[in-house]
């Protein structure tokens, strides 16, 4: 249990390693992240929680599943580190009227720990080109970049 004061407001907040039952509310979170039907969020979701490679992380305030963070081992090249297996962020969302009050800061520390219990001594993640409030996100938890791309597709006809 991590208590929080922002704003004034003193607030209970637990993180957790979520369980099946909190696959569908973390699902819903997800699909206001990202362009996905939530259903398939909740399919990738519950094999995500089979997978002793992956974690999935929710941060509950008053019985509310607020935010989520997913995290998990790549044994592939990771962008600026020179170790493996890299503990990943895959995803990190806190609704909006509960940010700027530590929860996204809790849940990423419940995924540096879980990766280091997973023998990880490098963390990574990454954000899109144009997504200022996620860069900001990560600089400010002592993420540091790493480098940046553009990703090119062509169709073959």
């Amino acid at each position: 249990m991590i208590s929080n004061e922002a704003n004034g407001k003193r607030q209970a907040l637990e993180v957790k390693k979520a369980q099946s039952a909190d696959i569908s509310d973390i699902a819903q979170l997800a699909a206001k992240m990202w362009d996905h039907p939530v259903e398939e969020l909740a399919e990738e979701f519950k094999a995500l929680a089979e997978n002793p490679e992956a974690a999935l992380f929710a941060a509950v305030a008053k019985n509310e599943i607020i935010g989520f963070a997913q995290c998990q081992l790549r044994h592939d090249y990771v962008e600026g580190c020179s170790t493996s297996p890299v503990g990943y962020l895959e995803g990190i969302f806190v609704e909006e009227r509960c940010r700027r009050q530590g929860v996204a800061r809790a849940l990423l520390h419940a995924c540096e720990e879980w990766a280091r219990s997973k023998g990880c001594t490098e963390f990574a993640s990454d954000c899109e080109l144009d997504n200022a409030d996620s860069l900001r996100f990560h600089q400010s938890l002592g993420f540091g970049e790493a480098g940046r791309i553009i990703c090119f597709t062509k169709r073959l006809s």
